[in-house]
Parts: C-alpha cells; structure tokens; sequence
C-alpha cells in the first residue's frame, strides 16, 4: 500500500515538473529556445533607454523583441528580432519610443507601402532615434528654442 502512494505521489511530481518546465518554454523570454523569429537590421543615431529584449511593436501589438545592439561606424546597429509571421516592408520606420513619460523604452515599427519585403538579415533604412529628454528640458528650462 504504501509502495503504491509512493509511486502515485512520484508520478504526480514528475508530471508537475514536465507542466512547470513546458510553461516556462513557451511563455518565458529563453533565447536559446526560440526558433520562430528572423533578424533584421535598422540602424540609429541613438537608442537612449533600449536594451536587448525589449519589445517591438506594430500599432501597440508585440511583434518581436530587440536582440544585441552594436556600434557599427558610430552608429547602434539594432538586431530586431520579428515573429516569423510578420513581414515589412522595406520602406518601414523602426522608431525609439518610450511609453509614458518615463516608461519603458521599446521598437516602434511602422509599416510602408512598399511591394517589396525586407528578407530575414536585411536592414530597415528609415529610422527615428530616441528623443533625449533631459535635453528637451534644458532647452525649454533655458529658453534656447
């Protein structure tokens, strides 16, 4: 009887574990386990605030996320990493945007017109960098506008 409990009581550990480790699959940000994304390229003058991981979003719905981000002749070259059900267009914006005043900062894409699609490693052209804050507020506090 108790050799029987043991055993319904390991199983049913087993099986927690397998629940707990398939959720953290599919739900967490694991890198190494991501296999329905392509890279692409955009690069900016700044990228103020955006670190690897941060979402990217087309009309506020997550698409992707921001993988390393790189200096490239003096420039942040961005690796933007977009579910593979996503296609852009090669003439798209990818903007720096924060959401709030003082909230997270993530990838802005705007989609263009254009027939042609940026293939996995191509680069967006189009960019806006981040808009410095604090450099806003010592204009409008100085009165150099």
């Amino acid at each position: 009887m108790k050799r029987g409990l043991e055993l319904i009581v390991g199983l049913f550990v087993l099986f927690g574990l397998f629940c707990l480790g398939y959720i953290s699959v599919n739900t967490g940000e694991i890198p190494i386990l991501r296999t329905k994304t392509y890279a692409i390229y955009a690069r900016f003058d700044s990228v103020e605030g955006l670190v690897p991981g941060a979402s990217v979003e087309i009309a506020g719905v997550p698409v992707g996320h921001v993988g390393p981000i790189t200096l490239v002749d003096y420039r942040a070259e961005v690796e933007i990493d977009l579910n593979k059900n996503i296609q852009l267009q090669d003439d798209a914006i990818a903007s720096v945007r924060t959401k709030g005043i003082i909230g997270e900062t993530f990838l802005l894409i705007t989609p263009g017109g254009s027939p042609k699609i940026v293939q996995p490693g191509g680069r967006l052209r189009q960019t806006e960098s981040a808009v410095d804050i604090q450099q806003l507020i010592s204009t409008f506090i100085h009165g150099k506008i």
